[in-house]
Order: C-alpha cells, then sequence, then structure tokens
C-alpha cells in the first residue's frame, strides 16, 4: 500500500510517497524552510510553509533519486517528476 503526503501551497500540488522515499535529504538542502524528516525518518512537510517560492519548491522535489516526490500544477499537470 502506498503511503501519500499531500500539500497545496502556491497553486501547486506537492505530494510525497512516504513508501518510495530513502532519506537522502537532498529535497532538505534545496528547500530547508518546507521540508524536513519525520520520527520515521521519512520526508515530511514542515509546518509552516507558506512563503517557500514555487522554485524552490520544483527545484528539491527534482533531486530526489527515487522520485518519490511529485509536483503538480492547479490543472493537475504532473511537473515533477518529469516523463521522458
Amino acid at each position: 500500500m502506498i503511503d501519500f503526503a499531500e500539500r497545496k501551497i502556491n497553486k501547486l500540488l506537492i505530494k510525497i510517497d512516504r513508501t518510495t522515499c530513502i532519506a537522502t535529504q537532498n529535497y532538505i538542502k534545496a528547500a530547508p524552510n518546507f521540508f524536513e524528516l519525520d520520527d520515521e525518518r521519512i520526508c515530511a512537510f514542515k509546518d509552516s510553509t507558506e512563503t517557500t517560492p514555487n522554485e524552490e519548491i520544483i527545484e528539491a522535489c527534482s533531486v530526489c533519486p527515487v522520485q518519490a516526490l511529485y509536483v503538480l500544477d492547479e490543472n493537475g499537470k504532473q511537473l515533477v517528476p518529469k516523463f521522458l
């Protein structure tokens, strides 16, 4: 069973696939005000994330090596991970 966490911010929908996450923390380095590790050492959203720019969120999600982070725009188009 896949376990997702979701958050809408700045017209984006960000999803964390908690089942796939391997906690590399690259996303925390790219967006330290948006992501953190939870008690299970899995990627999680910080409580207050409203001030994080879209570009920073997209960059942070794109550096996940196992594609456990997804970004969709307001129309539902998937921005990250990008399909080839």
